[in-house]
């Protein structure tokens, strides 16, 4: 039970202080207004007094007479406590004092430190200390008819002390404690229940220990996980991340922009859509991804992306790929190279020796011609492969594949690799197979071209098969997108066009019922 209120119990003290500093705060502050506002009250008060005073007839008659102040000070003392000054002193101009509470002083010269202003027709309030506190003098010359100054009027009153300020507003004070007071507790209880819900009514402690395991957990994936904000900010970047991004020291709280430059998180926050398995490039890797916005109560509050590190794994399968291929090859060529064997051994037994032995000799030249061009033009043995492949493919299927005699690849454009080509190029040809299949041509080709020039790579497929329908085109590079195709999951062309899109190329399809179709996709080098 402790455990459970402990929380709100100190939230509500911590809220009870506040209110309680707060009021302090605002008590010596209001106090401070109260006495300045006092202080001027008492001021102008004093002034007015002394103004009075100074202004009356008896006040001039009596200075000019020996021993005034016996008929004086009576009338100074009756004005005195009419107007609550707490001393009226009349002086003439040689400072001898004409009226004074004190009866002991009068006749006596006064030696006042602030006095001699006054003496020289001045007109102001001092400040002096006394043994009864602090107190404001006011200051006012007396005149006689003909404005000549004949003496000096002093009224001077005790400011009050803070404590009596505060003892006259003690109602006021204890009302406005009071409610304050009350408000403050309903307040802070409301809050701490707040707060509490907020957490879910966990304590600081189960908190930090969630908070921990989750740091934990995310570490110890062997995913990548990268979190940002609605500013952008990085609130998640584990181990595996750093290790995939070779990134060090300290990145939470810092733009994922200049963290990761490349960095494809930030769209999430703008489009707030999912992206599931995607393979992206990033400095340098070859990402797996899925990033979705990070929603609370339905308010995105920033992304969140989740990655793999499929560069070893692409690596892989390009090998495996690019054995694939040759295997293809291999395979075809020794289903075509027995029927030639077979050629062969019956022209040997029908004793043409002559024709076997210029048999042998064209089929080797063939061959060695066409490896020979690919090895010079062609500058990657996987794309290589796959096109011997695919002509010996053609062969076995009755379907010339002819490459273009000046065709060359010696680079790949920016952001692609031959894994990319092999994608490319088979899908292509492999859909002219299908397309030649159902053709009913007499002679059945596919012209593949590759040609790097002015700062393109350009690749045409060209067959002259069946054709595709005006309304098909346009779906062509949809996934899952098939038409006549009793096998086949309709990925093929959805693959081509990712290529495309990945190394910013552009793709162009141009056909005609019946009588064939043009893949052309260029590529900036």
């Amino acid at each position: 039970m402790l455990k459970k209120i402990s929380i709100s119990w100190k939230i509500t003290t911590l809220s009870y202080a506040i209110v309680l500093f707060s009021l302090l705060i605002a008590g010596i502050f209001l106090v401070g207004i109260v006495g300045q506002t006092k202080e001027q009250e008492i001021g102008m008060r004093s002034m007015n007094t002394a103004r009075t005073v100074a202004e009356l007839t008896d006040v001039e008659e009596m200075l000019r007479e020996k021993e005034g102040w016996k008929k004086l000070n009576p009338i100074i003392e009756r004005l005195r406590i009419i107007n609550g000054a707490d001393y009226i002193i009349v002086m003439d101009m040689d400072h001898i004092r004409y009226s004074h509470p004190s009866n002991e002083l009068l006749g006596k010269v006064s030696k006042g430190r602030d006095e001699d202003a006054a003496f020289a027709e001045h007109i102001y309030l001092s400040k002096a200390r006394g043994e009864l506190g602090t107190s404001l003098r006011a200051f006012v010359p007396i005149k006689d008819e003909e404005l000549n100054q004949i003496g000096v009027v002093l009224v001077g009153k005790t400011l009050p002390s803070t404590w009596d300020i505060l003892m006259n507003l003690k109602k006021e004070i204890f009302i406005v404690l009071f409610i304050t007071l009350l408000f403050g507790v309903i307040g802070s209880f409301m809050l701490a229940r707040h707060i509490k819900n907020q957490m879910f009514k966990l304590e600081p402690h189960e908190i930090v220990r969630i908070l921990e395991e989750r740091t934990a957990t995310f570490h110890a994936l062997n995913e990548g996980v990268i979190a940002i904000d609605n500013k952008e900010e990085i609130t998640i970047f584990n181990e595996k991340a750093r290790s995939i991004f070779n990134v060090q020291g300290e990145v939470i709280g810092k733009p994922i922009r200049s963290v990761l430059k490349d960095t494809h998180l930030p769209e999430i926050l703008y489009s707030n859509r999912h992206v599931h398995n995607q393979e992206i490039q990033m400095s340098g890797k070859r990402i797996f991804s899925n990033r979705f916005p990070i929603k609370v109560k339905d308010e995105r509050i920033g992304a969140v992306a989740i990655f793999q590190d499929h560069t070893e794994v692409a690596a892989l399968a390009e090998e495996l790929t690019g054995v694939k291929n040759f295997v293809d090859a291999l395979r075809v060529q020794n289903h075509e190279h027995m029927n030639k064997l077979h050629s062969i051994a019956g022209l040997i037994q029908l004793g043409r020796t002559a024709e076997a032995l210029q048999f042998v000799f064209q089929i080797s030249k063939e061959q060695e011609k066409l490896t020979n061009f690919l090895n010079e033009h062609i500058h990657h043995p996987a794309v290589s492969g796959l096109l011997l492949s695919k002509i010996s493919r053609g062969k076995e299927l009755d379907i010339d594949v002819v490459i273009d005699p000046n065709s060359s690849l010696t680079d790949f454009p920016p952001g692609l690799d031959y894994h990319d080509f092999v994608i490319l190029l088979g899908n292509l040809i492999e859909n002219a197979f299908d397309a030649l299949e159902k053709s009913s041509h007499t002679e059945k080709r596919i012209d593949v071209s590759i040609d790097e020039s002015e700062g393109v790579c350009a690749i045409l497929v060209e067959d002259n098969g069946i054709g595709i329908e005006d309304e098909d085109v346009p779906l062509l590079f949809d996934r899952h997108f098939t038409k006549g195709k009793e096998s086949g999951q309709g990925i093929g062309l959805y693959l081509v066009k990712q290529v495309v899109d990945k190394g910013d190329g552009e793709i162009t399809v141009t056909s005609d019922v019946g009588y064939g179709t043009t893949f052309l996709i260029t590529f900036p080098l």
